[in-house]
This record gives C-alpha cells, structure tokens and sequence, in this order.
C-alpha cells in the first residue's frame, strides 16, 4: 500500500498537471452537466410528468411525481450498491479512464433513447432514465477520482471549484442549444412531444463531443496492482471496501462527513429532480420560463462553484460549507411562501450560489481526507453517500406529495429538514485532525 501510494504522489510531483490537463479534466463536468440539467432538472423532469406519465396523474394526483423520484431512487441505489466496488476495481486496475468511458457512452445512448418514449410509455422511459442516471452517477464518481492525482491538497478546493464552475457553462450551453430549438419549434406549432425528443439528441450530442477531449488530454496517474494467485477483480474491489468499512475508525472526521454530506445532498439531490415540477405545478412555469431561469441559476451556481472554491482554501471548510447550507435554508424558505415567478426567481438564485459552494466543497473536502492510493474506492464512498442521498430526498418528497394528494408545499418541508440537520452534523467534522488522519495512513 505505502509503495503504491508513493508512486502516484512521486508522479504527480515530477510531472503535475499543466492547464491543459486540468482543463480536460473540468472538462468533463462541463459534459455531463448538460444531462443533469435537461434531463433531470428542467426539461424532460417536467415533460415526464405532464406528457409521459400524465395518464398516471390524471387517476391518482401525485403518481406521476412519484414514480419519477422512485425511478431516481432506484438508479441510485443501484449506484450505490455498485460504485464503492467499480471505484476498487478501478484502483487496483489503474483503470478510471477507461470505465470512466464506458459510462459516458452508455450515458449518451440512454439519453438520445429517452425521447422515444412517448406519451403512456412510462415504463419504457423510466428503465432509460434509471439506465442513463447510472451511467452519469458512476462517470462522476470516476472523474471526481481523479482529482487526488491532479491537484495537491492545499489546491485541491480551488481546482474543484474551477471544475464545478466550467460545468454549470456546459449546462448553459446545453440548456440555450434546447431554448434555441424548443423558440423555434415552439414558433411552427409543434407540441412538446414534438420538440422535447430532439432536445434529448440535442443533449446527448453536445455530452459526447464536450467529453473528447477528456479522453485525449487527461492522464491516468496510477498503477496497476498485481493480485494475488486465484483472486478476481471484482473479489479484490469487494474486499478493498469491506476493509474500509471496517477500518471506518482510522479515518473518523471523514465518515462523519460522509454522513454530513448524505443529509445536505439529500435536499441539494431533491432540488435537482424537482425543481422544474414544482415551478410547473406550484407557480405554472412553461418549458420555455423554466428553462431561462435554470441558465441563470447555472451563472449563478458558476459563480458560487468559482469563489467558494477561493473560499475553502482560505477559511476553511467545514465554515465555508456551513455558510453554503445557510444559503440553502434561506433559499427552500423563499421557495416555500413564494406565491409569484419573481419569488422563485429569488430563491433560484440562492440556490444557484448554495449548489456551486455546497457541490464544489464536498469533493474537495473528500479529497483532502482521502489516502492517494484510494482514491477511486474512498470517492465510490462519496458517491455512495451521494447516491444514498439521491434516494432518500427525492423519495421522501414523492412520498409527502403523493399522500398529501399532491401538496408540493408540504413535501418542500421535508427537504429543508435535510439541510438543517446536515448543518449540525457538519460542526462535529474536525478538518485538521481529517487530514492527520490522511496523512498517518500515507506513510504507513
């Protein structure tokens, strides 16, 4: 362990990660945020439960709503159960880079497939969503990974905050390509089951070309570990994580983090899958109004991602991404007693500038408690809390709304406790004695 963890610090200090490197691995984000923002934010969330599933509404108000946020939540668990061991596997193989590829074609296929799910064709579009949502949760894993390998860990919230920045642009690129189109559909007459499938190839495109360079420029640091006679990989990845879990104690502050970031992700993950329901529902936004407000909202999460970044390196993390979780419960209590679109436009915003600090933060805060010789296996963790967290908001707000006969309202209160009570989780996490830990486990 300690040989092979001086082989990847060793390589990353004779030869570091130039511009161009770095670029290519932001790069990514700025890939893949198209899929999260069209697919799951605003486009096809609010066509899936007005178009798609709008027969289930009709018969029981609040259906449509849940069945999308199960859907999410069984993607993520299928994560969840799979990403700490691809992310093992990935480390004893030296093979993020090319797993990191299979998921983003897999992921850009499922999307282009999305749109041939037409109306009453619910299942078929909830098996392309939990398809195409595995993909992308697994790539992000994977990308994440790689910034132990990239950035120094005096640097590495700033190179976070940098990659989660250049993703909301991708988002905004993605979002205005599909506004452009949806204008000018909108314009001859066509109807959103018209428009929204090409806005899915529209997504899909722009997901594969932006991710090449990815694949050109950035470098796997690590090594291939050679296994012991008569062991599989898949057996190595599992024994890789049992062992994590059992050392759990040796690495205390970030377990506890872990547990902080399944809380707060678990609203940040609710926000992102409703957002464009509840405008649609609760303040009856059309595709177009929604889009414009998520391009905003994605300047603004650029301008958090960026400046928190500076933030974190500076002050700390544990009080910047407090402050952030402030913003979050500012912005879900403007949400709650909004009653125009100017209200949601307000609380938009500060939920752009919460989700770039809070998102950039936690990568960065892993990567600083995380030994360089796990970092695939110790960010499968952090996906796994991500994607546990991905079914427990989501899921939770399905299930208040569908037995609240459809009160969105109602359901947004569940989402705020999750910010609250991550807060408070959040003051036991002892950065310095995270990185003491890092560091004793690197020199062993």
């Amino acid at each position: 362990m300690s040989h092979f963890t001086g082989e990847v610090g060793d390589e990353l200090d004779a030869n570091p990660a130039q511009r161009r490197e770095l670029f290519a691995w932001a790069l990514y984000d700025f890939a893949n945020s198209g899929y999260t923002t069209v697919v799951l934010t605003t486009i096809y969330s609010a066509y899936f439960v007005a178009v798609v599933a709008a027969g289930i509404e009709a018969a029981s108000p609040g259906g449509a709503t849940l069945l999308w946020t199960l859907a999410i939540g069984v993607a993520n668990l299928c994560v969840l159960l799979s990403g700490p061991v691809v992310g093992a596997i990935a480390d004893v193989r030296a093979a993020k880079k090319r797993f990191l590829l299979v998921t983003t074609l897999v992921c850009v296929a499922a999307t282009a497939l999305l749109g041939t799910a037409g109306p009453g064709e619910a299942a078929l579009a909830v098996a392309l969503l939990i398809l195409s949502a595995m993909a992308f949760s697994l790539g992000e894993n994977l990308i994440a990974a790689f910034l132990p390998e990239i950035a120094h860990s005096d640097r590495m919230g700033r190179v976070s905050g940098y990659g989660w920045s250049v993703g909301y642009f991708g988002g905004l690129l993605t979002l205005g390509s599909c506004l452009a189109y949806i204008s000018w559909a909108a314009g001859k007459g066509q109807e959103a089951v018209d428009y929204v499938p090409v806005a899915l190839l529209i997504t899909a495109a722009i997901f594969a070309v932006t991710a090449a360079p990815t694949f050109i420029w950035l470098r796997e640091r690590s090594v291939p570990r050679t296994l012991p006679a008569g062991t599989s990989y898949v057996r190595a990845g599992f024994r890789r994580v049992r062992l994590t879990l059992e050392h759990a104690a040796q690495f205390p502050d970030l377990f506890r983090f872990l547990w902080c970031l399944t809380l707060f992700q678990s609203g940040v993950a609710t926000v992102v899958v409703i957002a464009a329901i509840y405008a649609q529902e609760v303040l009856g936004f059309d595709s177009q109004q929604l889009i414009i407000l998520i391009m905003v909202v994605n300047l603004t999460a650029a301008v958090g991602a960026f400046g928190f970044g500076y933030a974190q390196d500076h002050f700390g993390s544990v009080p910047s991404l407090a402050v952030g979780l402030l913003v979050w419960i500012a912005a879900i209590g403007v949400t709650y007693f909004a009653q125009d679109p100017g209200h949601l436009w307000l609380a938009g915003n500060l939920m752009g500038l919460a989700l770039g600090s809070t998102q950039a933060g936690g990568r960065a805060l892993i990567g600083q408690f995380t030994p360089e010789a796990r970092n695939a296996e110790f960010f499968g963790l952090w996906g796994l809390a991500g994607r546990a967290a991905a079914i427990l908001g989501p899921v939770s707000y399905g299930l208040t709304s569908h037995f609240s006969g459809g009160n969105h309202r109602l359901a947004l209160l569940s989402t705020l406790l999750y910010f609250l009570f991550g807060l408070a989780l959040l003051f036991t996490v002892n950065e310095q004695r995270g990185r003491l830990a890092r560091q004793r486990q690197e020199t062993q």
